[in-house]
């Protein structure tokens, strides 16, 4: 795969150098590879010696990162895995922790514009979905043997749907006669069945059900909740995790993960005194998370939902 085929242009790139705060020699864990456009420069601001561990559960991604990256021979480090599984790459490599990590959550633009992927509505493919091309369950498994519930609690859940319970109800009636199978089946299915669905709108009627069976394919906020706690516990003291979140969900959590590392007590108010014991072990560096540039959004449409959150480990032996 030539470089560029893997086309994804990397948000908050100045923001996210700036809040990790790297230095000749480090060692930094980019857990979304992606384009690895945030890669190479990791790699720039720890050059000469620095080393970057790459994971990806996206195969297509991991060979672009081998070429873009190759000429950075040894310092980089590429690994197939999911980043909710950080720990244990970590402890392969025989490594006491990290100085940094990054998460750049979601859908690549890449994933997004190959039509076989099936994450897209834009052009007729088979509902794959899977990020992870070896993964068991496809999006059309989902749509074809959840129940009426279930899929109305994914639409709901993931994918804060309003008409969640009527598009799940037509989608029984449907597959009773013929399998949902590709993208243009199900957007046409949503479109029929919201109110309003056929007027012409800046938002697709069927975005919200295919980022909820994306994000239940993939098993994406479980990972995005044990991927926090992971990175925060692989870092050494003074050593940064950055995080970009794509929508509130992911945001959510990073948000109240970062809040409750960051509280030195999690007793009741009611207590006199504290009891639980709890030592802060981060500072979150970013209060409000930061948001791109008017200047970004024009040149870079995705990074308007994009949202940078950071915390740095505190040193709590003492």
């Amino acid at each position: 795969m030539a470089d560029n085929d893997f086309v994804h242009q990397s948000v908050l790139p100045t923001e996210t150098l700036e809040l990790l705060d790297l230095h000749a020699g480090d060692t930094v864990l980019d857990g979304t590879l992606g384009g690895a456009g945030h890669s190479r420069l990791i790699l720039e601001a720890t050059a000469p010696n620095g080393v970057l561990i790459g994971l990806d559960r996206d195969h297509d991604a991991l060979a672009n990162g081998a070429e873009v990256l190759a000429a950075y021979g040894d310092r980089v480090i590429l690994r197939h895995a999911n980043f909710a599984d950080a720990n244990q790459v970590v402890e392969e490599l025989g490594l006491d922790g990290l100085n940094g990590m990054l998460l750049d959550l979601g859908v690549s633009s890449y994933q997004l514009d190959q039509a076989e992927r099936g994450f897209s509505f834009r052009a007729d493919a088979p509902l794959d979905m899977r990020m992870d091309q070896q993964g068991d369950e496809t999006a059309a498994d989902v749509v074809n043997t959840a129940t009426v519930e279930e899929l109305t609690l994914i639409f709901k859940k993931y994918g804060e749907e309003r008409w969640a319970g009527r598009i799940a109800r037509r989608i029984e009636r449907i597959r009773q006669q013929t399998p949902i199978t590709t993208t243009f089946q199900l957007a046409e299915l949503v479109k029929e069945t919201v109110p309003g669905g056929r007027v012409p709108a800046r938002i697709h009627p069927a975005t919200r059900v295919f980022q909820a069976l994306r994000i239940r394919v993939n098993d994406e906020l479980d990972s995005v909740a044990k991927g926090v706690e992971q990175g925060i516990g692989l870092l050494k003291p003074g050593g940064v995790l950055a995080v970009i979140s794509f929508h509130s969900l992911e945001d959510r959590i990073v948000k109240n993960i970062f809040r409750h590392r960051a509280s030195p007590c999690v007793c009741p108010p009611r207590l006199p005194m504290c009891a639980c014991g709890k030592k802060a072990d981060v500072e979150v560096l970013t209060r409000r998370g930061v948001r791109a540039s008017e200047t970004e959004i024009a040149e870079n449409p995705r990074s308007r939902s994009a949202v940078l959150r950071a915390v740095r480990r505190l040193d709590v032996t003492g």
